[in-house]
């Protein structure tokens, strides 16, 4: 099992309104190749309602809404993606572990569930997960 970040669907869902750099095509195409392998059940994967959330306040200004709210219905009702609640006490550590890792909250909370889960790799292009011991950010590029 992995940890799925925001990003991952913000890569593959944003329409950008410049041309795309040749490293964020790339990132595009990655980002769309694991939204296809978890939708299609080949990928187990773990996400917080905090990261679902995150997705949503993102894409909500470049996708109609009936297409977000199926994208949303639609990781809620597969069964390879654990979906994780989180309590304001665990936010509020993860917002200590972020002071502590040198990671904004959001961030923080997904090393803290991956850590409690004994997951070791996330999806995510998000670079500061990089200097994180233990975690190992997907994919390679």
């Amino acid at each position: 099992m992995r940890f799925l970040d925001a990003t991952v669907f913000i890569y593959a869902y944003y329409r950008p309104r410049k041309e795309l750099t040749e490293k964020e095509a790339q990132i595009k195409h990655y980002a769309k190749g694991i939204v296809s392998e978890v939708s299609q059940g080949k990928e187990e994967v773990m996400m917080t309602v905090v990261h679902l959330s995150e997705i949503v306040d993102l894409l909500k200004h470049g996708m109609p809404l009936e297409r977000l709210t199926n994208l949303i219905l639609g990781l809620f009702m597969l069964d390879n993606v654990k979906m994780r609640g989180v309590s304001k006490e665990a936010y509020f550590a993860a917002a200590e572990l972020g002071a502590d890792l040198k990671l904004e909250a959001n961030d923080a909370l997904a090393v803290d569930v991956m850590r409690q889960s004994d997951i070791k790799e996330i999806y995510s292009f998000d670079e500061s997960f990089d200097h994180v011991d233990g975690i190992l950010r997907l994919p390679k590029l």
